[in-house]
């Protein structure tokens, strides 16, 4: 019997209608908003690697070149070599003085112990910072300067600058000095090379580095004596080494970082003690020109530390640190926003990094659970001796919601048609604009079903079309699916076999890809193979099944009735009312062998579209019903054992899981491409090893899972990003409603799908 109750006329926007526009001119903002979260995670990732030379790090030293264009005078200088007017000149350090210099620092665990011994013993140094390691440290480079001592500048990631670019060299100096600007409020004209040593170690390659330094302003500091401490030799070694001859001068070179320093931290006092005994005097590389200057020894080279460093400000009240210029403007903004990102860069990444473990184990731990629990199930319900009870032979209705479904109604009807169980089917057409309803009227005439009826409402959405249908069904178990699914013959027979058990309140059945024959259709036919039956199977054991598909589902009218039929609360209406039937007390549980074949997205866009509508729908779902945490008995199973397992494995897991491949691709491309590129093919084999398990429970063919590693290389991604956007949608407050696919009616018979 056929019925129907139309309206031709045309309506205005109905007031779902105008907010669904409203929440469609939403989405794209929120869509950029979980992008840039994305591109804000890789850019702090980026950051901390930049800071710690894993990205943009460059190990060459060179050694051996030719000095040849490198004038004598210089070779066979002072440790100081200013271009004062453009000259290339070197100061000495006086005779009975020790500028006493250290590289590679800040280290918070060596440097502040030098700081200590240097102010007990009252005594200036001067540190030659790396940059990365100041904007890591600012609070140590601040002691520094505020105790007196001098910083000079030893590049941002302690590369040969003789290697780099007019460009990178540029950036490390300017990145430094915005980092002291931050740290300490200061900028400086003193430069160490790293790698350097004396000056007549200066190469043909270094030289034109230093006089381009030296054309900015720049004082460049060498060493007449290197106590070689990084070799760790031994206290009395370093002492001995770090000691000038007759009575000289020199820029005498220690290590606060770089490596283990507690030789140099013993030997420091020791060593002080030694030269003050000796009528030495200490100083910083300032100081030591001050000193020249004023006996007339400067070799015309003028004021000490002449000439605009990068930091252009006043001078520094004390002659000691007279390389230092008052950080102001823009640098000192610029330099203090530097440190604000790598501060947050530095508590980001190792929370990243914990974050990374526990998805890790969360998702191995998830595989395990699965493969131990599916085949738990599946041997419990495939023995021989198993029984749900009585076979339920008595008829049941059959209802197909539809809107817009010209291409698909004729097809799922045909498949009904075959139905080994007696059923009635309802079509309720959603207010169709496509002659849904007459294409199912014809369809049901041509196949001479006269258990066929056709009701028709104004749109409403799916869960008021279902409800219509409950309402009007006649038998008191209900089977709900999608207007594009296609049943087996025995699907609906053994879909209702569980009803047996008058504690099973609702049965979820067995939905696979029809359209799989494509890359996004094989995609989705693995998701559906893997991450949602053998899911089901795990659930199911557990007794928290959290969804029944809209696909292929049955219920207990009365029971339907019971929790207030298919809300519209939430976008997911089908994981809304099978958590409302475990909080009801009703058991819900898989039925495998009860199939049907579904049209799923033949598109990214419309992919999208339904998979954002399910995770969002989701989170509705679970918070709708959060109580349930706290439900006493049976029906807080759902919320003490199957809302956690939800949240963790559906939503917590993937939002967080980018972070593998995030780190991975990190690990590929700066740290070790070969150590990351097997830990991640570790990981496809245990996914491959659960696939083709539950591609084996499912009897599906193997060949499909040749397309998991591209899956796991773009679509996967995909889904994260969705995950993400429906995260942000519900953080912001966003509403959707239901959402139509397109459909091709590619779906036939189960006949049809190989």
């Amino acid at each position: 019997m056929t019925t129907t109750s139309s309206r031709g006329r045309r309506r205005a926007p109905s007031r779902i209608g105008r907010a669904a526009g409203k929440a469609a001119a939403l989405q794209k903002p929120r869509v950029i908003l979980a992008l840039l979260l994305l591109l804000a995670l890789t850019s702090v990732m980026l950051l901390d690697g930049y800071l710690r030379a894993e990205v943009g790090g460059d190990q060459r030293v060179r050694t051996g070149a030719s000095s040849s264009d490198v004038p004598d005078d210089i070779l066979d200088g002072g440790p100081i070599l200013t271009f004062r007017g453009g000259q290339a000149t070197t100061v000495s350090v006086p005779d009975k003085t020790i500028a006493l210099t250290f590289d590679d620092g800040p280290n918070p665990t060596w440097t502040p112990q030098v700081l200590k011994i240097l102010e007990e013993y009252d005594v200036p140094g001067t540190f030659f910072v790396v940059g990365s390691m100041v904007s890591r440290y600012p609070g140590i480079v601040k002691d520094m300067v505020e105790q007196g001592n001098e910083v000079g500048i030893h590049t941002f990631t302690h590369v040969d600058l003789s290697y780099q670019s007019e460009a990178r060299v540029t950036r490390e100096m300017t990145q430094t000095q915005l980092a002291l600007a931050g740290a300490a409020g200061i900028t400086t004209t003193l430069f160490r090379a790293p790698y350097s040593s004396e000056t007549d170690a200066i190469d043909n390659y270094s030289w034109p580095v230093y006089q381009e330094l030296g054309e900015d302003g720049y004082t460049s500091v060498f060493v007449d004596t290197d106590s070689d401490d990084w070799k760790r030799p031994g206290v009395s070694k370093i002492i001995k080494w770090a000691t000038p001859e007759d009575g000289e001068g020199a820029s005498v070179l220690f290590h606060d970082a770089g490596g283990e320093r507690s030789q140099t931290i013993a030997a420091l006092p020791k060593y002080i003690e030694k030269m003050k005994a000796a009528g030495y005097t200490f100083t910083t590389i300032s100081g030591a020109m001050a000193e020249q200057t004023a006996a007339g020894n400067t070799g015309g080279n003028g004021v000490p530390g002449a000439g605009a460093g990068a930091g252009v400000g006043g001078a520094a009240a004390s002659p000691l640190q007279a390389a230092h210029r008052e950080a102001t403007g823009v640098t000192l903004y610029e330099g203090k926003a530097l440190i604000a990102a790598v501060t947050l860069a530095e508590w980001t990444v190792p929370a990243l990094s914990v974050g990374l473990m526990v998805v890790g184990v969360a998702v191995m731990g998830r595989f395990g659970m699965m493969l131990v629990l599916a085949r738990r199930h599946h041997r419990k319900r495939n023995r021989r001796r198993f029984s749900w009870g009585p076979t339920v032979t008595r008829p049941v209705s059959v209802i197909v919601p539809a809107y817009n479904e010209k291409e698909c109604i004729a097809n799922t009807l045909a498949s009904l048609a075959k139905s080994t169980h007696p059923i009635e089917i309802l079509v309720v057409d959603d207010g169709s604009t496509d002659g849904t309803s007459q294409i199912a009227r014809e369809a049901a005439e041509r196949l001479g079903m006269t258990n066929v009826r056709v009701l028709r409402q104004e749109n409403a959405g799916k869960p008021a079309a279902l409800n219509h249908g409950v309402r009007s069904a006649r038998h008191d178990i209900v089977v709900m699916m999608d207007g594009d699914t296609v049943f087996e013959p025995d699907a609906v027979h053994q879909l209702v076999q569980p009803f047996a058990d008058p504690k099973v309140g609702a049965v979820a059945g067995n939905a696979k890809v029809g359209n799989r024959d494509t890359v996004i259709g094989a995609w989705q036919h693995i998701e559906y193979v893997m991450g949602f039956n053998l899911d089901r199977r795990m659930y199911d054991l557990l007794r928290c099944m959290p969804t029944i598909p809209g696909a292929i589902g049955a219920f207990r009218r009365d029971a339907v009735l019971e929790v207030g039929g298919m809300s519209e609360d939430t976008l997911a209406e089908d994981t809304d009312i099978t958590i409302a039937m475990h909080r009801a007390g009703w058991q819900v549980v898989y039925q495998e062998h009860a199939k049907a074949w579904t049209e799923a997205p033949g598109s990214l866009k419309q992919l999208w579209s339904q998979r954002y509508r399910w995770s969002y729908g989701t989170m509705q779902a679970l918070w709708k019903h959060r109580k349930s945490l706290t439900d006493k008995g049976p029906s807080g199973r759902f919320g003490r054992v199957g809302m956690p397992l939800v949240v963790l494995f559906q939503i917590v897991t993937p939002v967080f899981a980018p972070l593998i491949d995030v780190f991975t691709l990190y690990s590929m491309i700066f740290i070790d491409f070969r150590a990351a590129l097997l830990a991640w093919l570790a990981v496809l084999c245990v996914q491959l090893v659960c696939a083709a398990y539950a591609f084996r429970l499912d009897r599906e063919k193997y060949r499909y899972l040749l397309m998991m590693p591209l899956q796991q290389l773009a679509y996967r991604q995909m889904m994260y990003l969705v995950l993400i956007h429906s995260c942000v949608t519900a953080l912001t407050g966003g509403r959707l409603r239901w959402q139509k696919l397109k459909r091709t009616g590619e779906v036939g018979t189960p006949a049809g799908v190989s």
